[in-house]
């Protein structure tokens, strides 16, 4: 689906739609309000869609989707992981559409980051990795509903008014 169908989608099912959102973004939030909440048995999220991965490589065998997946557990994101794209073309070119994001008025939207740059082009190897955060795993562990009741800093934490 293009751009123009996907946002005609998010409208019809209720997700709050900006400008300033592309295609990534707004596949992003339609799965978050519709989807995201509703996998309670740990779930595999995969093969998402280049426009929500652009430090992603590309799918091998299947166009414009990543080698990318998500844990699901409970209704939570518990993992995160991918392989590292190490092609500095293809990076710089993700970068540049990161900055028609931005320029769109996306907050998350990436800038180019030039050492980064310079380190594919000096020939990064093949990495991948997976983040799965100790906040995280103590949510699934205690049951609690949100990251603030297992944060360890009290900054992080909403005041409580007594």
């Amino acid at each position: 689906m293009d751009e123009d169908a996907i946002r005609a989608e998010a409208k019809k099912l209720g997700v709050e739609d900006t400008e300033h959102m592309g295609k990534g973004k707004l596949i992003d939030e339609i799965f978050g309000e519709t989807c995201e909440g509703t996998f309670i048995q740990p779930t595999f999220i995969t093969d998402y869609p280049v426009e929500m991965s652009p430090l992603t490589k590309m799918h091998r065998s299947k166009p414009g989707l990543t080698e990318r997946f998500e844990l699901m557990v409970n209704g939570k994101e518990l993992a995160n992981a991918y392989s590292e794209l190490n092609d500095p073309i293809d990076q710089y070119n993700r970068f540049v559409e990161q900055m028609k994001l931005a320029d769109k008025g996306d907050d998350e939207a990436m800038v180019i980051d030039h050492d980064f740059m310079r380190a594919l082009e000096y020939g990064m190897p093949p990495t991948s990795g997976i983040g799965i955060g100790i906040d995280r795993l103590a949510i699934l562990m205690t049951g609690q509903p949100t990251i603030q009741e297992v944060l360890l800093f009290p900054t992080m934490k909403p005041e409580v008014n007594v």
